[in-house]
């Protein structure tokens, strides 16, 4: 094939021949295997007297310098559903697109191809200006009439391996989308960015290709009415799966924020012990250490040896969240101490965990407001702050993150790091 490289503005509305007699013209290009590094086209949609008709990337012999398409064959058969196979046109031009490496949503104005291994390939998406001005067909007028101009044109283009298209599709489809290896690339605050700078359909399309974990990291760093939003377009089902896989406090600030009937309707789809530790931190106001406070901690009885502990601690450390403090509780629940993990790898393998722990626990109750929580973890010098009951048992921990959060404005919460990341959902773990 002559083409070596360029862009689909330039082929589209091309005359499409067989021995040099005209048949129709190119309006589309069909990818398979959009799922590919750089998908490889499989066809050319023709425009014909008896309709849209589909030519095979192997019936495509040539296409000349003026952008004339010449076909072996002629196209006999219409081209597959939309349903089952991507059209660069139809399905991108003008849609937007997530720009991994730039962490922005940006919008298809043209896309490059090249031919390269023996294939005719996406290499490239143009989100510039000189993408759209190729597509009104100004480019070779600005190069003849206004060429210092046109010089200055930015262009900007976007690996496609760097590109996240954005497709709206239902669970049968298979469709380019959003994939979780390139999102995986971003901190859950862009990705949270993302989401919130595209319509509602279009952040639902990307948090239905993303999975649990990574979708309950972003909705964290989402506003209350973007998060109830998604949520009544994900449906109860999926947003359970969500909702299961946040901090708990989190997850409570976000069911607290719903009706009542959809709260009970979403909990009903979690596990039983999941919804009822959540049902329970729902009660708490949102500004007090009962609302602040996550029930991800590790606690340990205080017969335990210090080599008996950190073997254990190795054990769960994949899948816990929050472990520089260990808190030590008896049979009721009731704090006794707290061990930091400085202390306890510092200390005798044999000693028992009664020996070596900090029995002086600063605490707060749960009706506690958020700034006294967060005066508390400042003044102590904490990275953690048990919520005990009024019996002394052990509820929760707010982390120095979810304190802070609550006492400063919500633009700035967003940029600032979080100490937890969720591999599991959160749960107090013995160790």
């Amino acid at each position: 094939m002559a083409f070596a490289e360029g862009y689909i503005s330039e082929l589209v509305g091309r005359s499409a021949t067989i021995n040099d007699l005209p048949i129709g013209k190119v309006t589309d290009f069909l990818v398979n295997a959009p799922d590919a590094t750089f998908p490889q086209i499989d066809g050319f949609v023709i425009k014909t007297t008896q309709g849209m008709r589909f030519a095979p990337i192997d019936t495509i012999d040539d296409v000349d310098r003026h952008g004339t398409v010449a076909l072996t064959l002629a196209p006999a058969f219409p081209p597959p559903p939309q349903a089952d196979a991507l059209y660069l046109v139809a399905d991108l031009l003008d849609k937007q697109i997530v720009d991994v490496d730039g962490r922005k949503v940006v919008r298809i104005n043209d896309i490059e191809l090249a031919y390269t291994g023996g294939r005719l390939r996406v290499v490239a998406a143009d989100v510039g200006v000189a993408g759209l001005l190729r597509r009104l067909g100004l480019r070779s007028f600005g190069k003849r009439f206004a060429p210092f101009i046109y010089r200055r044109v930015p262009r900007s283009m976007i690996a496609w391996d760097s590109a996240a298209p954005i497709r709206e599709t239902s669970p049968t489809q298979v469709r380019l989308s959003v994939t979780e290896s390139k999102l995986a690339r971003l901190h859950p605050s862009e990705l949270a960015d993302i989401i919130s700078d595209l319509s509602l359909r279009e952040a639902a399309a990307v948090v239905q290709q993303l999975d649990d974990e990574t979708a309950a990291d972003a909705f964290e760093h989402l506003d209350a009415e973007t998060q109830k939003s998604l949520i009544d377009d994900l449906g109860h089902e999926r947003a359970a799966d969500i909702i299961e896989e946040m901090d708990s406090d989190d997850a409570a600030d976000l069911l607290g924020e719903l009706p009542e009937e959809d709260r009970s309707q979403i909990l009903a789809e979690m596990n039983e012990y999941t919804a009822g530790e959540l049902r329970e931190l729902v009660k708490y106001a949102e500004d007090s250490a009962g609302g602040l406070m996550t029930t991800d901690f590790t606690w340990i009885f205080p017969h335990r040896t210090v080599e008996a502990t950190i073997r254990k601690i190795r054990e769960i450390a994949p899948t816990s969240e929050f472990i520089y403090y260990l808190y030590v509780v008896d049979q009721s629940d009731t704090l006794l101490g707290v061990i930091s993990l400085r202390t306890l790898l510092l200390a005798d393998p044999h000693a028992t965990i009664e020996k070596i722990m900090d029995s002086d626990v600063v605490s707060v109750l749960p009706r506690t407001d958020a700034e006294e929580v967060a005066a508390t973890i400042a003044r102590y010098d904490l990275l953690a702050l048990p919520v005990v009951n009024e019996a002394g048992k052990l509820l929760g921990i707010v982390t120095v993150d979810d304190a802070i959060d609550a006492i400063i404005p919500n633009d700035l919460v967003k940029k600032l790091p979080r100490f937890t990341k969720h591999h599991d959902r959160a749960t107090a773990r013995e160790v």
